[in-house]
């Protein structure tokens, strides 16, 4: 009983570390990173700045001609020196990138770079990753019933069945969830808006995460099943040890009933019914006589 209930506890720690990250994945923006690559503003404002473009301004023809507007600017910077590079990250909800001069994030929807044509696929996943959280929750409400309550008139092999189930459905669910949402994103990079289109980019940890949990769903309802189909057998070896370990129930004569039997004379007619019941005819000699000795 110890060890079943160690094992139960084993599937709820699993079950409440799949539901852990199936939150802190689907909360967060960590889905994908990368970089971007963007031009540097011109150091108007920054003289001294490393991320901007430096310039020299020739007000002399301009002073000549009397517009400002006029002037020319020299920039040193030529080639890949004019761009700059910014990181990145992506989740469900929001998009956000570093700003140049601040250690802040700029962040906006991810549902307004997502092509307007695949905005259902977006929603769709998300209502998968809503729904793998909502039965992992049910799967460990379930399994931590079990664990509290240890009620002999309830039929606690249904609760593994259920947890095995609602734990298989919550990583098929999950799984399909994470292809949309890596299907959309590629769909975005490819046709997304030219400003927040990324350079370079990789899966995220809150991805990993998200596979993670699809992970231990898939252990936990296996675990769940095999316990669902053991524990019949293992009541059913119970069963017959009892029954191998008790007393036969066939009642034989004590030693001193046995010998007065034999003293009156009535050993001969038993030992011809044990004969009889067992080879169905009694033994004769050679002159066609019974013999009982």
């Amino acid at each position: 009983m110890d060890r079943a209930r160690q094992q139960q506890s084993l599937l709820l720690f699993l079950i409440c570390l799949a539901l852990a990250f199936s939150l802190t994945a689907v909360v967060s923006s960590h889905w994908c990173e990368g970089t971007r690559r963007v031009v540097k503003p011109l150091c108007r404002d920054q003289p001294g700045g490393q991320h901007c473009i430096h310039f020299k301004q020739d007000n002399s023809s301009a002073g000549r001609m009397g517009n400002d507007s006029q002037a020319v600017l020299y920039i040193w910077e030529l080639g890949d020196d004019k761009f700059i590079q910014r990181g990145f990250h992506v989740g469900l909800w929001q998009s956000c990138e570093e700003s140049l001069n601040s250690e802040d994030e700029k962040c906006r929807s991810f549902q307004s770079v997502v092509p307007a044509e695949e905005q259902g696929v977006l929603w769709l996943s998300i209502g998968g990753e809503v729904l793998d959280i909502v039965l992992i929750l049910a799967s460990a409400i379930l399994l931590g019933s079990r664990v509290s309550c240890r009620s002999l008139g309830f039929n606690w092999l249904r609760v593994d069945a259920l947890v095995a189930i609602f734990m298989v459905l919550a990583g098929l669910l999950g799984m399909v969830a994470h292809m949309m949402y890596t299907t959309i994103f590629q769909i975005t990079v490819n046709l997304g808006p030219e400003d927040w289109k990324p350079q370079t980019w990789d899966y995220g940890w809150s991805y990993c995460l998200a596979w993670g949990s699809f992970a231990l769903c898939l252990a936990v309802s296996v675990t769940a099943m095999s316990r669902f189909t053991a524990a019949p057998l293992e009541f059913t070896e119970q069963q017959w040890a009892q029954n191998g370990s008790q007393p036969s129930q066939h009642s034989f004569p004590e030693p001193e009933a046995s010998e007065s039997i034999w003293k009156t004379g009535a050993a001969p007619h038993l030992a011809g019914h044990a004969f009889r019941n067992v080879s169905g005819h009694l033994p004769l000699d050679a002159t066609g006589k019974v013999s009982i000795c």
